[in-house]
């Protein structure tokens, strides 16, 4: 078995944290190949490994696997043992509707509150489009937890790809101290204390000597 995942900064890419989050759950190892992004040499070293030319990308034995999302879906294939997505037909069927929404979705947010995990400061003033999709997320984040949250702190209870998905939406809110709903403010929490987030948020940090 030989696994190497392509990925970019760690302080700002959150595809490549959603990837790797998910290639985590597998508990398999894997080579991980970072790449500077904005960088002169960038976009050439891109195109060397990956076929669209963006992070993340997953290398098999078969060929490159691109886009988090069919990343992780060839992971809960490979490995079904490890459970990625949650136990249950329609606890699936949610995981994949809200993992969906997120990968094609909440530009807004996306746009004024861009991923960088060394940032401690708010907004001086909230766009009003991005914080309806802020209301969405926890509105979204509020439903998974009631009804599948009962048996641990993560969106379906024990951690999965939606976690791994929603993982860099957490860190926006904490970068930009957005005021949350205490369930979402738990749920942030919740993602800054697992394990392999946490390893990823020390590297990006030292990636950018905060």
């Amino acid at each position: 078995m030989s696994l190497k995942l392509v990925i970019g900064d760690k302080n700002y890419s959150s595809w490549s944290l959603r990837a790797a989050l998910a290639m985590d759950l597998t508990g398999v190892p894997y080579e991980e190949i970072g790449i500077r992004l904005y960088q002169p040499d960038s976009r050439r070293q891109l195109m060397a490994h990956a076929p669209t030319g963006k992070v993340p990308v997953l290398h098999t034995e078969e060929g490159p696997v691109w886009d988090s999302l069919a990343i992780a879906e060839y992971l809960a294939e490979r490995f079904p043992e490890a459970h990625l997505w949650p136990r249950g037909q329609y606890a699936r069927a949610l995981a994949r509707s809200v993992c969906a929404e997120m990968h094609s979705g909440f530009m807004a947010l996306r746009s004024h509150l861009s991923m960088d995990l060394a940032r401690d400061q708010a907004l001086a003033e909230m766009p009003a489009e991005a914080q309806a999709d802020i209301d969405r997320v926890c509105r979204l984040w509020a439903d998974c937890r009631q009804r599948f949250g009962q048996d641990g702190p993560y969106l379906f209870g024990h951690v999965s790809i939606a976690d791994a998905f929603f993982a860099p939406v957490a860190a926006r809110m904490r970068s930009y101290r957005v005021a949350l709903p205490d369930e979402a403010a738990a749920y942030v929490e919740t993602i800054y204390q697992w394990p392999a987030f946490q390893r990823w948020y020390q590297a990006g940090l030292r990636e950018v000597g905060a």
